[in-house]
């Protein structure tokens, strides 16, 4: 942050609170928030919790394609691996030109005076309690998903976002795509139709998806801090595997629940306005990589989205991955009886449509969508590869711009809860066999009538 006798930050809080807090309170925002309204002229510092292969190769890239114009300077790395600490500042350090506070833990990040946020690119359970962490310590937050992979995790970050008035965007990019916005408008207003069924797949061939067996070879307990990587799941002795490859092994990850299907059922929470499914049934299973994983190669499941109070209105989703053929590649599709809108192509078309032929034997008129081109400003998203692609940079920069002018972001903690309570019952399903609901009232997972626990 620039400085002079005293920082432009101190002296607009100053007028702010003295002058004009009233007016400001009328608004809404809470003093929280109101506090730190930012100058023009105010830099934003910025520090990373996890030097993480997504923070290298998306997130960064990303930032610094847009913090010199809107002033943001990322002043500190924290991680409990030195190795990932060392490689995390000299890469930020020559990125940036100046000096990188390296940090042993989040707890010296946040003794840092004027930081105003964090990038939160650390394991998959992490996320949540690492947001708590941030926004009980005054800074904004840019979080990858999964945002939750247990409810009581989900519930309490909710609770601590909603309450500190803090920016917070969860990295569920599609949020930030003008073909994803045109589909979410065509819906929304009422051209598409009732959306009857959403086909998602999410497919590859990669035995080494989420293994790092090199440097699995290379980590020693004594590296980093096993304890606090563990940030409230329960007790376990080191494993290397866990730490370095969490995401094949649960209570660490859902897999790929949590890190592909969050995408995409955050569209369908996105366009059809609804927060979360009412069931969830799911099987799969290890049928190719017999590598010690616990968590699933293979992954069918199916949802049923609606009304609660109108079981006769609704629409199913069925969502399917596999890492050992990749055949058919990644896929949104919505239908509606007049045709699909295709995001793979960002396309609307007529296609299995209500013919006339078909329309006249019942006495109806043909519903055929006219077939159009939701976006030529950009490809949409649709590779299992989610590096440094314009989405991530449009949704970096979506965040970075809401931090500045106090504005919610694109995708805020209620989509980054909506996405939470899916994947953990898609997990429930999957784990336990039986069909999982969602209890409104007490915001539990429940199976066969119990909550549904690690």
């Amino acid at each position: 942050m620039t400085t002079t006798k005293k920082t432009r930050r101190e002296f607009l809080q100053q007028s702010l609170m003295a002058g004009a807090g009233l007016t400001i309170t009328a608004m809404g925002m809470p003093a929280s928030s109101y506090a730190r309204i930012l100058g023009a002229n105010d830099r934003v510092n910025v520090g990373l919790v996890g030097f993480s292969d997504r923070a290298r190769q998306a997130l960064l890239p990303s930032f610094f394609s847009h913090n010199k114009e809107l002033n943001f300077d990322l002043v500190a790395v924290s991680d409990i691996w030195n190795r990932r600490r060392e490689e995390g500042k000299a890469f930020l350090e020559e990125k940036t030109g100046h000096k990188v506070r390296a940090c042993v833990n989040n707890d010296e990040l946040y003794r840092i005076k004027d930081l105003d946020a964090v990038f939160i690119a650390s394991a998959d359970f992490q996320h949540a309690y690492h947001t708590i962490e941030a926004v009980k310590n005054k800074c904004d937050v840019y979080s990858e998903k999964p945002f939750a992979e247990t409810m009581d995790d989900a519930r309490k970050a909710l609770k601590a976002v909603k309450e500190s008035g803090r920016i917070m965007q969860v990295g569920t990019q599609r949020r930030s795509g003008t073909s994803y916005h045109a589909a979410a408008n065509f819906i929304k207003e009422g051209k598409f139709g009732d959306i009857t069924m959403v086909e998602m797949t999410w497919n590859v061939n990669q035995p080494g998806r989420w293994r790092r067996p090199d440097l699995v070879k290379s980590i020693r307990e004594s590296d980093t801090d096993w304890k606090r990587f563990l940030a409230g799941r329960p007790n376990d002795s080191w494993d290397p595997r866990k730490y370095l490859e969490y995401r094949l092994f649960w209570p660490y990850s859902s897999g790929i629940f949590g890190q592909w299907m969050t995408h995409q059922i955050d569209t369908v929470h996105w366009f059809s306005g609804l927060k979360h499914p009412r069931s969830a049934v799911a099987n799969g299973g290890i049928y190719m990589w017999h590598d010690g994983r616990k968590n699933p190669d293979t992954l069918t499941a199916v949802f049923d989205y609606g009304p609660a109070d109108n079981p006769e209105k609704g629409f199913q989703v069925m969502y399917s991955s596999r890492f050992h053929n990749s055949a058919g590649g990644t896929k949104e599709i919505y239908y509606s009886n007049g045709g699909t809108i295709d995001m793979s192509t960002s396309k609307i078309t007529s296609t299995g449509g209500l013919t006339e032929k078909e329309a006249a034997e019942m006495g109806m008129h043909a519903n055929l969508l006219t077939p159009m081109t939701l976006s030529t400003q950009e490809k949409a998203e649709t590779s299992a590869n989610t590096g440094g692609d314009p989405l991530t940079s449009a949704h970096v920069r979506n965040w970075m711009t809401s931090v500045r002018d106090r504005r919610q972001p694109h995708a805020p903690i209620e989509a980054a809860y909506s996405h939470s309570i899916a994947l953990i019952m898609g997990n429930a399903a999957y784990r336990t066999g039986m069909k999982a609901t969602f209890d409104e009232a007490t915001q539990e997972v429940m199976v066969g009538g119990k909550v549904f626990t690690m």
